[in-house]
């Protein structure tokens, strides 16, 4: 658990000197990043938003924020769960796929860099 904690808080670190030239600032591409796991050749895969907390460095609320604004993008979509009617699911869309494969070789190099200023 501690290791996965660390790797979540260098990868935190190093989203945050990611340029915001490709208009996604460290958050953004964090939660992109986490949504872009679950892709398949079927496409991407829908994420609750509960789901998504656990993963990401950011609250409830402001990921909430984010999300809204990334589907104003049009970056994600947000719906009901089928299944229970009350939970709410984000999924990238190919918008949100092309934007996500454009800036990660960007922040893997951050990455990089930053791992390899530390060993």
């Amino acid at each position: 658990m501690e290791a996965s904690r660390a790797s979540r808080n260098i990868a935190a670190q190093s989203t945050s000197r990611v340029p915001r030239g490709r208009g996604l600032g460290a958050s953004d591409f964090e939660v992109l990043d986490v949504l872009a796991e679950g892709a398949s050749g079927e496409g991407p895969a829908s994420w609750h938003v509960q789901e998504l907390a656990g993963r990401v460095h950011l609250g409830q609320n402001a990921l909430s924020r984010l999300v809204a604004r990334l589907e104003e993008d049009g970056l994600v979509v947000r719906g009901l769960c089928p299944e229970d009617r009350r939970g709410v699911q984000v999924k990238l869309t190919e918008k949100g796929l092309d934007r996500h494969a454009e800036t990660k070789p960007l922040q893997r190099e951050v990455l990089t860099r930053m791992l390899d200023r530390d060993s």
